[in-house]
């Protein structure tokens, strides 16, 4: 099938985002439990070298969402790399991508809910974990139920907390390791505790890279708004230029402040109870500091659970009007959202969520499988770049990826040998593979059994 007969069977939705709606919404995506939570477990393993892995997971991030703009702005459509990869590459690859997406982030949404609950026995600790995560997950189906600038303002507003609230926190802190005001907390934790700046070595800073994807995962959430945006050929390039320098900058300085005023041996941990930017908080004095702080984790949290449900309906949409999934899912409300596809992400969500009733190690277990599919997608990505650049001239492409193909290669080995990693660790990251293989081998059943029966299609 060509290009343009794919973008066009994906019209209908309407272009109902601003600019600012979809920067705020790339933060949103990209800014949640893998910054607030997850980075106690990146710390764990590095130590003060976790700001090493974050840049590494960075640079990883930048080359997969740029390469992404390039395509996304001659295809804006909401399959985006899903119809990209069976563009340039093959349908079994457009149809796998898709389908592992939505499963990466049902299972991705199921952990922020997780990590939303956990964060609420901050002031209810008697309150079951499960209880907050359905709830929430409830919540913000019915937000995504409703037009879609209805979801951008929700979004605009939660990623503006957040944001603010990083903000606020760079300044505190830079402001208590210089000393402006009270005795300077100077900068001993990096480099003066057992271990030094490598606590545990070269291999802690490896496993650190795993979380720091794991953070970055939802930037590409861009690409997928560039069917519902104006002009998308001038705000998709500019947003994804802005988002990525204030993710990097926000990473690397929070995470920078975060190991410098608590010894890391106190915010790492293996099985995350409360966030270490909460712990920063309550060790500060300032009254109220930490359950304000709370209360920004909680708004990060829900924030991400808004776009990723978002993303989660857009891919099944685009699978429906592919005829690669029941048409009904295809359909649009007379708000131009596809309610259908909204309804059945949110059951197999809020299977997810109701995860951590069985196991406190929930949060971690959902994000390993979540990680498994991320990756694949950033390859397929990174893939049908390379494809999409032989049948398009750099000179009439109006944003172009540097060092083409260097950058492109660079990533697909990094992430490569990210999932050798996980598959080799026992700790918890190997349920990645456990999970993730098997739902390979039954997805790409499911497409040559579809194929099978559709022999024109």
């Amino acid at each position: 099938m060509d290009e343009t007969s794919i973008v066009a069977r994906e019209a209908g939705l309407h272009k109902g985002l601003t600019q600012a709606q979809v920067v705020m919404i790339g933060l949103g995506g990209a800014i949640g439990t893998g910054l607030f939570m997850g980075s106690g477990i990146a710390i764990g393993y590095a130590g003060p070298s976790v700001l090493i892995s974050y840049a590494i997971a960075g640079f990883v991030a930048v080359v997969m969402v740029f390469s992404l703009s390039e395509m996304a702005v001659v295809h804006p459509t909401a399959g985006s790399f899903g119809t990209y990869a069976e563009t340039y590459l093959n349908p079994w690859a457009g149809f796998v991508v898709r389908y592992t997406y939505w499963f990466a982030q049902v299972i991705a949404v199921g952990g922020e809910a997780v990590a939303a609950g956990v964060y609420m026995t901050y002031w209810f600790p008697d309150a079951p974990v499960w209880l907050w995560s359905l709830g929430f997950a409830a919540i913000l189906l019915a937000v995504n139920s409703r037009s879609v600038s209805n979801f951008g303002s929700v979004e605009y507003w939660f990623a503006f907390i957040k944001v603010t609230a990083i903000v606020l926190f760079i300044v505190l802190g830079a402001a208590d390791i210089f000393g402006l005001g009270h005795p300077a907390v100077g900068f001993h934790n990096l480099t003066q505790l057992p271990g030094g700046f490598f606590p545990n070595g070269l291999r802690g800073t490896w496993m650190a890279v795993i979380m720091g994807v794991l953070s970055f995962y939802g930037i590409e959430v861009i690409a997928v708004t560039s069917a519902e945006v104006p002009n998308p050929e001038i705000a998709i390039p500019r947003a994804l230029r802005s988002m990525a320098l204030r993710l990097f900058l926000f990473y690397i300085l929070a995470l920078g402040i975060v190991v410098t005023i608590i010894p890391w041996t106190e915010t790492g941990a293996k099985v995350v109870a409360q966030s270490p930017f909460v712990r920063v908080f309550a060790h500060s004095g300032i009254a109220y500091a930490a359950g304000i702080m709370n209360f920004v984790v909680i708004s990060a949290a829900l924030s991400s659970m808004n776009t990723n449900v978002y993303l989660c309906s857009r891919m099944l949409f685009s699978l429906a009007r592919g005829n690669y999934a029941p048409k009904f899912l295809g359909r649009l409300s007379a708000a131009g959202t596809p309610i259908a596809a909204i309804i059945l992400s949110g059951g197999c969500i809020l299977a997810a969520a109701a995860i951590s009733k069985l196991t406190p190690l929930a949060y971690n277990y959902l994000q390993g499988v979540a990680l498994f599919g991320a990756i694949v997608v950033w390859m397929m990505i990174l893939l049908s770049h390379l494809s999409f650049r032989r049948f398009h001239k750099p000179a009439d492409l109006p944003v172009r990826m540097p060092l083409f193909p260097y950058m492109q290669i660079a990533g697909l080995i990094l992430l490569a040998a990210l999932l050798i990693t996980m598959g080799l660790d026992t700790a918890f990251w190997d349920i990645s593979w456990i999970v993730g293989v098997p739902w390979l081998v039954l997805i790409s059943g499911a497409y040559f059994i579809w194929k099978a029966r559709r022999p024109n299609s």
